[in-house]
């Protein structure tokens, strides 16, 4: 696969400089009207019959630019300068190679013109600064294409085939459309299901940070930020596209989205259905509830910088079963919700609802080679999990400028949350002599639901004075939840019988939490150039956990005093601390540092009622220095650096001395004398974007060194092979590693190539039977990528990625491996005659590791052609084949601490669906992604 790679890129080079002959070089000057140079002008130069882009540049700082290597053929030359009416000129090549326009004088923009301007003389492409805007009519796509397909087509940008974006060589945070949130805060939502039609221009610009919208510290940090600006048709009346489709082996899909926009509201309702493994869900939702940066992009009140924030809402014993994770296993899937935006510029009202469900089938195969110190051992787990996960999730976010110095922001985020899984699993441990040693027979059956909330209050107040200001910020939030769960196993010991066992019981468990929070925040401008950053953060969480567990030895049920626990818990979260910050001319330093207080109470017994609890209190002080570093030099180049130290508490399941036997030949019991891990990282890197080439790099470096690390040590008794793992503190465990990617245009508008590398050399250490093992990993990763968009009839997207991941371990050096995996994918999409469209997406994957002989090579081939039908060319008629070859197996394979693991997953494969899609509005037309 190497070599056709290599030899498609040698014809393309080939082909490019045999295309040379007979072109010419396009060049000028931009001035104003008295003979003033304008530098940084964009320059675009597009096919006069549809206005389709086909090269583009900036005037130099002598206002001169030049486009070069162009076919003999008239063009049409479009100029724009902020504050100017843009320029345009037709071209006609001369008979020499060079055609010199000479200087091209642009006008004033009076007010009178303006409106007249901005309609009718809309460029394809506009760059300001660190904004790009792109107007989708010049960039042709196919009917019924979403803004996902419009994305890929767009110079600069990236879409991979996961839908993650990423722009000037950045990932994307935020996705708006008309500057709101469309179900919240996944990007995908907006991509992959409005219709590249609806969208009037593409916007991408560097976006703060919330934080530093909220507290107005400038921070230096960037987001990079994607807007979709609706065209004004779709902001009268509804549009959307409904879809469905019946294939080989039951194979069923469906789905129905509706859009109702105006400059003021948003209104979408979305519903799915399938048994194709198409969960539509982006993000793990149980991120949501967890006090963290993750929900509402950082409206979590906790201001300062960040230093490990206390885990405010996180699980407590019962977690969720995720099935396969979206693609393993075979899952039927049925999600619908409805989102509702307001803004009137003074009051933003974002609210949605959405439910998803899943029922998976997970059948798991896999091995694994133990080292210990002078000898290895083998298991094989041969399980199937029957899950099913229901979530309700409500959202509301209200932000009301009261008047122009006083803002609030009220947020609620909830889900409710329902499941069951039923799990079987046959395990076995050989010796190295093939010697079965034990043999477990396991059968559990689990119930759970729970109902999480997190609720926040946030003020802001600006003051005359510029630069002052104060924020405060309090929530509560809380997570209840109960499971009942039935475990059944028989356990046998080959070496020891007496040892044989059977597990019968009944388990019960009711949890709660609640937590309040709060941060008050205050900012003092002094000497121009500097600020002075005050920040106070407190959070009080409650824990009550009750877990009842009984065996069953015929109809009777008796306690299980060992196993069965009641605990609360209090957990105090003190920081104070303040910030210098110096900012000027782009340069941004910040020093911080903060006294941080962790304190727990806890108690625990068998019982709620029982009379002698016993008690753990932990006190624990810390300073907490952070120094930050961002500087944006001029022509979009930007460099960043920093210190910081992040300090953890240990989880409250960590702490108690629970035994989980849920699998009786890996037992896990918490450690009560845990204290809080520290990593200290330093990171720094450079990156650049020049909106004239539309080339870009980045490269990055970073260091982390943990000390008291919280690691799950292993203990495994050598006559039985049973596992105990347990929680310990372990320092002396490093990170580093740098990255490195570059990526340019081969040919304006037709082809891009982007590079990137990587090295990530990691030492963990932990415990096995009580001996110190250290786990070196140096992983080692380039990718490649080439997209291909010569006309709107063809486009071709080419990828290719190596990993190489040598790892050694300390107590048993024979056992030193390398893994090697690397993936292959091209996707083509080609316009036939008479609306006809085919597309083809490949990806080839291998998986070689020689220390244990496994080698495999995976093709999956997905074939589409559909047909544009009715009439405005409202419907499509598709057929699809997926996994032509049916080699989808589900294999991985991972090393960790002293055992690697192979794994395969029944998946998926091989089948034929036939589609139709019914757009409410009409479409137009060219080359289209085979996933809407």
């Amino acid at each position: 696969m190497k070599k056709i790679l290599l030899l498609f890129l040698l014809c393309f080079q080939i082909m490019s400089a045999q295309a040379q002959t007979g072109r010419f070089t396009l060049k000028g000057v931009v001035s104003d009207s008295s003979g003033n140079i304008l530098p940084e002008a964009t320059i675009m130069l597009l096919l006069p019959k549809d206005s389709s882009l086909v090269n583009f540049g900036r005037s130099s700082k002598d206002g001169s630019f030049e486009l070069k290597n162009l076919k003999r053929m008239s063009y049409l030359l479009k100029v724009s300068y902020v504050g100017f009416i843009p320029f345009q000129q037709d071209v006609k090549p001369g008979d020499g190679d060079v055609t010199d326009l000479g200087k091209l004088r642009m006008q004033v923009l009076g007010k009178e013109l303006y409106e007249v301007v901005i309609k009718t003389a809309r460029a394809p492409l506009s760059i300001r600064g660190d904004t790009v805007e792109y107007d989708p009519r010049a960039f042709k796509v196919p009917p019924g294409s979403s803004v996902e397909d419009l994305i890929r087509k767009l110079p600069g940008m990236q879409v991979d085939q996961d839908g993650n974006i990423k722009a000037q060589g950045e990932d994307v945070k935020r996705v708006t459309v008309d500057g709101k949130k469309f179900f919240g805060d996944d990007p995908k939502m907006a991509t992959k299901n409005l219709p590249a039609e609806a969208i009037n221009k593409v916007q991408v610009f560097n976006g703060k940070t919330e934080q530093s919208k909220l507290t107005g510290v400038e921070d230096g940090k960037r987001e990079k930020t994607l807007n979709l600006e609706l065209k004004d048709s779709h902001k009268k009346g509804g549009f959307g596209k409904a879809v469905a489709g019946v294939g080989t082996d039951s194979r069923l899909e469906g789905k129905v989205m509706y859009n109702r926009f105006n400059d003021k509201q948003q209104f979408s309702v979305l519903g799915f259905g399938n048994n194709v493994n198409q969960s539509g869900i982006a993000r793990n939702d149980y991120q949501d509830f967890k006090g963290s940066q993750s929900f509402n992009w950082g409206d979590d009140g906790n201001f300062g910088f960040y230093s490990g924030q206390s885990n405010d809402g996180g699980d407590i014993t019962i977690q969720p079963n995720w099935g396969g994770g979206g693609s393993e296993g075979y899952s039927k899937n049925y999600a619908g919700g409805a989102n509702y935006n307001f803004d009137n510029k003074k009051t933003k009202l974002s609210t949605s609802y959405f439910y998803n469900q899943s029922r998976t089938v997970m059948d798991v195969r896999s091995t694994s080679e133990n080292f210990l110190n002078n000898e290895t051992y083998r298991g094989i787990d041969n399980n199937k999990t029957l899950g099913f996960t229901g979530n309700h999730r409500p959202s509301f976010r209200l932000e009301r400028e009261i008047d122009s110095l006083n803002t609030i922001i009220l947020i609620s985020n909830s889900r409710i949350n329902l499941g069951d899984q039923d799990y079987e699993s046959f395990q076995q441990s050989f010796r190295n002599e093939g010697e079965l040693t034990n043999q477990s027979t396991i059968n559990n059956i689990s119930d759970y639901n729970s109902f999480a909330m997190a609720n926040m209050f946030l003020y802001r107040r600006k003051f005359k004075k510029k630069g002052r200001n104060f924020a405060f910020s309090a929530g509560y939030n809380l997570n209840n939840g109960d499971e009942s769960k039935r475990l059944n196993s028989v356990n046998i010991f080959a070496r020891d019988s007496t040892m044989n066992s059977v597990i019968n019981q009944q388990n019960t468990t009711e949890s709660s939490r609640g937590t309040f929070k709060s941060s008050v925040n205050f900012i003092e401008p002094f000497a121009k150039k500097f600020m002075w950053e005050t920040f106070y953060n407190f959070s009080l969480r409650k824990d009550k956990v009750d877990r009842d567990v009984f065996d069953i030895e015929e109809n009777n049920q008796t306690v299980n005093p060992f196993l069965t626990r009641y605990y609360s818990n209090d957990f105090s979260y003190n920081r104070l601390g303040s910030t210098l910050r110096y900012a000027h001319n782009g340069l941004n330093i910040a020093v911080g540092l903060a006294g941080l207080r962790l304190n727990l109470k806890g108690k625990f017994a068998e019982s709620e009622s029982s009379a002698d609890f016993t008690r753990i209190e932990r006190d624990y002080l810390r300073a907490v220095p952070n120094f930050n570093l961002t500087y944006q030099l001029k022509n979009n180049r930007y460099i960043w650096g920093g210190y910081s130290m992040n300090v953890s508490e240990p989880a409250i399941t960590a702490l108690q001395t629970i035994v989980d036997n849920s699998n009786p030949l890996y037992i896990t019991v918490g450690n009560p004398d845990l204290i809080p891990a520290s990593t200290h990282s330093v990171n720094g890197g450079f990156q650049m974007f020049n909106p004239a080439t539309f080339t870009n790099f980045y490269g990055y470096v970073y260091y982390n060194y943990n000390v008291d690390q919280i690691v799950y040590n292993r203990s495994i008794n050598l006559e039985n092979l049973v596992t105990t793992i347990k929680p310990m503190n372990v320092t002396g465990g490093t990170n580093i590693g740098t990255s490195l990617g570059f990526g340019f245009p081969l040919k304006k508008t037709k082809s891009n190539l982007y590079v990137n590398t990587g090295i990530n050399l990691s030492n963990n250490p932990t415990f096995i039977n009580e001996v110190k093992n250290e786990t070196k990993t140096d992983n080692y990763n380039f990718g490649l990528r080439l997209d291909l968009t010569p006309s709107d009839v063809f486009t071709l997207y080419t990828n290719a990625n190596w990993n190489i991941s040598n790892t050694e371990y300390s107590i048993n050096t024979s056992q030193n491996q390398k893994i090697v995996n690397s993936t292959y994918g091209a996707e083509m999409n080609v316009r036939m005659p008479k609306d006809i469209y085919f597309s083809s997406n490949f990806n080839y994957r291998s998986y070689v590791n020689n220390q244990f002989g496994f080698n495999q090579k995976q093709p999956i081939l997905n074939l589409s052609v559909y047909k544009i039908v009715l009439k405005s060319k409202k419907g499509e008629i598709r057929l699809t084949a997926n996994d032509v070859f049916k080699k989808n197996l589900g294999i991985s394979q991972n090393v960790n601490q002293n055992f690697y693991t192979e794994r395969r997953v029944a998946t998926l494969s091989r089948y034929f669906m036939l589609s139709f899609t019914y757009n409410m509005r009409g479409m137009s037309a060219s080359v289209k992604r085979p996933n809407f």
